[in-house]
């Protein structure tokens, strides 16, 4: 995990790579556990024989579900000092580049693109977040994740 003892630290990273998570498997049972917490129970994710017959061979992950898991990533790989409270502001430039298949392993790549100070006591970052899949060239997701953080 990267620790940043204050908001001027986390400035000076800005227009860098701050972290590479761990890898995460992605089981049926969580893209199941997905599919009924959006209601979303298309075959293509939740039905392993006829998506075997599909266009890759076995079930895929939800991107939605992938994007999901941005928040999980930053928190487990990032720690700000001294905040109080730290909220997802927002999502831009969202692609999913490529299928994550049952079984895949994931892992976030962390970027810091810009810190903005946001009066009394917080700042405004953007990370670009880009999701790889063990073995592959092309990433699964791409996205600028927006978050506040408050002292």
């Amino acid at each position: 995990m990267k620790t940043f003892s204050s908001f001027e630290a986390l400035q000076a990273a800005v227009g860098t790579e701050v972290a590479v998570t761990d890898w995460l498997t992605i089981t049926q049972e969580r893209i199941n556990r997905f599919a009924d917490a959006t209601d979303d129970h298309q075959w293509i994710h939740v039905d392993a024989e006829r998506a075997a017959r599909g266009p890759f061979g076995r079930p895929i992950a939800h991107g939605f579900l992938t994007l999901s898991l941005l928040s999980r990533w930053l928190g487990e790989a990032v720690l700000v000092e001294g905040v109080r409270m730290s909220i997802n502001y927002g999502i831009e430039r969202v692609r999913f580049t490529a299928p994550v298949p049952v079984g895949s392993r994931l892992r976030a790549r962390l970027n810091l693109l810009s810190l903005q100070p946001i009066e009394p006591d917080g700042v405004h970052l953007a990370w670009r977040v880009t999701v790889e899949i063990e073995g592959q060239t092309k990433p699964a997701c791409v996205a600028e994740m927006l978050v506040r953080h408050y002292r």
